[in-house]
């Protein structure tokens, strides 16, 4: 702790030395378990060191039920056993109970298998980060760059000083460029540019922010566009689909309700309305229609023809309604004028 203070106490005299001499001092600082968590590597091999310590709590917690169940097993049938086995279980329970503590040591101690393993993990990145740090600060000339993180106290950190994003972007910039070709390169360059002026600039950030809800927004609405259509398309689809079992259903002989009516015209009512014995006896060579097995299969032209058709009654019979609606209005308010005159006179 005293060495925390030292150094701070030393920093705060070099800063206001540099003030004293005309230089601004530039102080900066970074959280270093944020970086640690938005690193795709770092974070992958966490999540395979959590697989590991959960196998090794169900392996404690094993022994433990293990234990347990000795010791229920002990306390019933203690009555029945002589005094040498009794002391032969209880050895036998303390030797486990004793393994078990071991192996909870061994692997999740201050020294266990699980802080090693941590550590050995964050190494290589913290390596990158420090490189990182040190090339921002000679870049942009910082004086002090802490880690927040760290066993260092800070008291209060205003988050514009905060240059833990930059560092990210560094990572993630030299991971980039391994993979690039010479045009990607380039295009990487300008957007880093980009990125080091946005840093360097609040304003440009706070437009560029702008503009990227702008474009957000953009690809919503394209989204949202491209979803109609496929739902536009779906149910055409299904139309088709219908029509089609509609026809299979015509050409075995088995048409739904639903189709004769949709297709029924006016001479086929009439026709069924017949009753006369000699239309009853007829056959469908006598009477000139062909067979429900032999008719022709619908062709495309045919089924939009048909949508086509059924879609001009629901609107006839819709226009129709609506008329007839504003006609009833029309004679109410009339009769409703003559009663009021009736009464007024």
């Amino acid at each position: 702790m005293r060495k925390q203070f030292l150094f701070i106490f030393l920093a705060l005299i070099v800063a206001n030395t540099s003030q004293a001499q005309g230089k601004t001092t530039r102080i900066g600082y970074i959280d270093m378990e944020y970086i640690l968590e938005n690193v795709s590597d770092y974070k992958e091999a966490k999540s395979q060191l959590e697989q590991k310590a959960q196998k090794w709590k169900q392996e404690v917690e094993a022994k433990k039920l293990n234990i347990n169940n000795l010791k229920e097993s002990l306390k019933t049938e203690k009555a029945l056993l002589t005094k040498e086995l009794i002391e032969e279980r209880e050895t036998e329970i303390k030797f486990l109970e004793q393994e078990m503590m071991d192996y909870q040591q061994k692997q999740f101690g201050s020294d266990g298998n699980l802080m090693r393993q941590k550590a050995a993990l964050a190494k290589p990145i913290q390596d990158q980060v420090f490189t990182a740090v040190q090339d921002i600060a000679e870049a942009k000339n910082y004086d002090f760059i802490f880690d927040k993180s760290s066993d260092l106290t800070m008291l209060f950190s205003n988050k514009r000083f905060d240059i833990s994003d930059q560092v990210l972007r560094v990572l993630n910039r030299t991971e980039k460029r391994e993979q690039l070709t010479k045009k990607q390169l380039k295009e990487q360059e300008a957007k880093e540019n980009l990125e080091n002026a946005i840093d360097e600039n609040p304003a440009m950030a706070e437009r560029q922010k702008a503009l990227d809800e702008k474009k957000a927004a953009r690809e919503k609405l394209i989204q949202d566009r491209k979803l109609e259509q496929e739902a536009k398309k779906k149910e055409y689809e299904d139309r088709r689909n219908a029509l089609a079992a509609e026809r299979e259903a015509k050409k075995n002989g088995t048409v739904s309700g639903t189709a004769k009516t949709a297709t029924e015209t006016p001479a086929t009512t009439t026709d069924a309305a017949k009753t006369s014995s000699t239309a009853k006896t007829a056959t469908p060579a006598a009477t000139g229609e062909t067979p429900a097995a032999e008719q022709p299969t619908m062709t495309k032209a045919e089924e939009r023809q048909l949508l086509y058709e059924q879609r001009k009654k629901e609107l006839e019979e819709k226009r129709k309604k609506i008329l007839e609606e504003r006609e009833a209005a029309k004679k109410a308010k009339e009769a409703e004028t003559q009663k009021t005159n009736t009464t007024n006179n």
